[in-house]
């Protein structure tokens, strides 16, 4: 019989917590619909004891998913289990996941706790958890570094006080294959002895093992992977959501093992990731990146060209890879455009779809040809929209060889007043920024600026990404046009409205 595996996603949490991939409000609801789409069995929406935005986005995240566990982390201390709970009321399948550090250097250096302390805190923790939910997971941070025999102690007191899933985590990527599958073997056969209760990992990549260390700990008997989209995370990041799925589809004769995962939603999910965060794929990533369904020498487009199996042991279409085709044109209605969007995953409102038609059409009459990838761009760019309060009206730029660029711009507010400014600065970017900030009020840190082409072609779309600082936090834009000016005010524009309305939600 095939072993079900339980996929927990952390992209929320452990993903959005690394430097440079957090999410406003808007984006971290979008990602969890699209979790939940993929088919993830846990999503744990964040840290609620962290920052009051972050309590706000556990809750608002549990009273929308209906078929995904929602878990919120939490330290073992009181203050914060309640907030976890307080955050997680709504939610359909409510998770507490709380933890204590377990190996020397951390009980010694960082919470200055006996052994014997932590054991009493972690049984404490989890019965003050129950209280609230029946569903608690406990871990043991840097459990890869922890002494195994009290390992096994932590995790009897936890079992006993009502933990239905423990987790051991390889905290800082220090353990290897072989080790971590004895590790987990251990722990299993001591654990399950006690009761019913689930094994899980999560494991990190600081030494560019936590893949090869989650599938060893499967083999070894753990029941849960804790991983994210992207392999995003603290440091060089978590074991990668899409690497493990599809090991385990591709190699069922090895694992004999199976997930919920609907492989179709991957490179969707991939790609809105990278999007709300601003952290770009590697060209040569595993499963999603750029060139991972790519063939240039000619012995490998001869073999796939003979039989695609040659060089290719899963295919594009596995994990929904949209084929780059012309699909509609200039001429095409909105029906054949809602029915394309549906083929690529995408579910929208009629209002959302309408708002995107007309953006298709307006695309249409400036390029020659419209691919999927376009009208991936479209959608994703229309998502997640945070209400406007500055939209752009009309710009004009002067620049050249030899001389300072001007640009002059025209924004609209929400209340339907325009506003003209100009600027002059190092380059048409730097210009129209600089009038922008003029216009708002505000001056602003360019934290990052990054410029990508959506498809190849003198007339693609250019698809541009902005991280803006402002009192020490950070908001990321994203703006789309085949005008690669005109496609960086707007991500700029998106980057000041969702400071503008986070601002505004948090006040």
């Amino acid at each position: 019989m095939v072993r079900r595996i339980h996929i927990f996603d952390t992209t929320l949490r452990d993903g959005e917590q690394a430097p440079r991939c957090s999410m406003n409000l808007a984006e971290k609801l979008e990602v969890a619909r699209q979790l939940e789409k993929l088919g993830v069995d846990v999503m744990e929406a964040g840290f609620p004891a962290a920052s009051p935005g972050d309590l706000a986005a556990v809750r608002e995240i549990a009273g929308c998913i209906r078929h995904s566990r929602v878990a919120a982390l939490a330290r073992a201390i009181e203050s914060d289990i309640d907030a976890a709970w307080e955050a997680l009321r709504k939610a359909e399948s409510p998770r507490i996941h709380t933890f204590i550090a377990t190996s020397p250097i951390h009980m010694q250096s960082k919470l200055r706790m006996t052994p014997a302390e932590v054991v009493a805190q972690a049984e404490w923790a989890v019965r003050h958890a129950r209280r609230y939910c029946s569903d608690v997971e406990f871990s043991a941070e840097d459990a890869s570094r922890s002494d195994p025999e009290f390992l096994c102690q932590v995790f009897t007191a936890a079992v006993r006080a009502g933990a239905t899933v423990i987790n051991i985590p390889d905290t800082v990527g220090y353990t290897y294959p072989a080790e971590f599958s004895a590790l987990v073997s251990l722990i299993a056969s001591r654990i399950k002895d006690i009761g019913p209760v689930q094994i899980s990992v999560h494991c990190h990549n600081d030494l560019g093992l936590a893949v090869a260390n989650s599938l060893a700990a499967i083999q070894a008997g753990a029941d849960q992977v804790e991983c994210t989209i992207n392999g995003l995370g603290e440091r060089a990041g978590n074991a990668a959501l899409e690497e493990i799925v599809m090991a385990l589809h591709t190699r069922r004769d090895l694992f004999d093992c199976a997930t919920g995962i609907v492989t179709s939603q991957i490179f969707s999910t991939s790609r809105l990731v990278s999007k709300v965060t601003g952290v770009p794929v590697q060209i040569n990533k595993a499963i999603v990146g750029e060139n991972a369904f790519a063939h240039e020498a000619g012995i490998h487009q001869h073999g796939v060209l003979a039989n695609r199996s040659t060089y290719e042991i899963m295919t594009p279409e596995s994990i929904g890879l949209p084929r780059n085709a012309l699909v509609l044109g200039k001429h095409s209605g909105r029906h054949a455009f809602e029915a394309r969007l549906a083929h690529l995953g995408f579910s929208l409102g009629p209002e959302e779809i309408n708002r995107i038609f007309a953006e298709f059409k307006i695309l249409a009459d400036r390029k020659k040809t419209v691919t999927d990838r376009d009208i991936e761009a479209l959608a994703r760019g229309a998502s997640a929209v945070v209400p406007e309060t500055w939209r752009l009206e009309r710009f004009a730029v002067h620049s050249g060889t030899g001389m300072s660029a001007a640009c002059n711009v025209c924004l609209v507010h929400k209340d339907g007043s325009s506003i003209e400014k100009a600027a002059v600065g190092d380059g048409p970017v730097d210009a129209a920024f600089k009038a922008i900030d003029a216009i708002v009020g505000r001056t602003l840190e360019l934290e990052d600026f990054r410029l990508t082409s959506v498809t190849a072609g003198e007339d693609a779309q250019g698809e541009a990404m902005v991280r803006i600082r402002n009192d020490g936090k950070t908001w990321n834009g994203h703006g789309l046009s085949t005008d690669i000016l005109e496609a960086s005010i707007k991500a700029y524009l998106s980057a000041i409205n969702t400071m503008v309305w986070e601002e505004a939600s948090y006040a």
